[in-house]
């Protein structure tokens, strides 16, 4: 019970934290969304699975990173679950910055099609607004909050 506590336990008068989740969520749902629902161009849940096992990614990998955009930004947005769900995004995002071959594009994004890929500028700022959450919590308004005090 003392650990559930301690992983749920937050400034929760936090408006940084609070700031800090919803763009962390804000900015990784709509990947998610990509991926899971096929939405905004993406290829869905299946198609985004057969992309990743082309790459030689395993099955329970693909839907892990799957779940962690999806999910996990959802999980964030709502501050349920918060050190997990921010532990699961920096995982997933930190594999792809380094495994998916950004470090070899340098530092920017793409902006201007000017360079072979994108840069790690966006992952350094998506892994410090997951670090921060997963040291820190959730901040005000979220369920981890309610769910602390009904464990109190």
């Amino acid at each position: 019970m003392k650990t559930i506590k301690s992983f749920l336990s937050t400034n929760q008068q936090s408006w940084s934290l609070l700031i800090s989740r919803l763009a962390l969520g804000i900015v990784i749902l709509p990947h998610g969304m990509q991926k899971a629902l096929g939405m905004f161009g993406g290829y869905g849940f299946e198609g985004t699975l057969g992309f990743f096992q082309s790459m030689g990614m395993p099955f329970l990998l693909g839907v892990l990173v799957i779940l962690a955009e999806f999910v996990g930004a959802i999980g964030v947005i709502l501050g349920l679950g918060t050190r997990f769900m921010a532990f699961s995004i920096f995982l997933t995002l930190g594999g792809a910055m380094i495994l998916g071959g950004h470090l070899n594009n340098g530092f920017f994004m793409n902006w201007f099609g000017a360079q072979p890929g994108e840069g790690i500028e966006y992952f350094i700022m998506v892994l410090g607004l997951a670090l921060s959450l997963i040291l820190s919590g959730s901040g005000k308004w979220s369920a981890d909050n309610l769910i602390y005090a009904k464990l109190k």
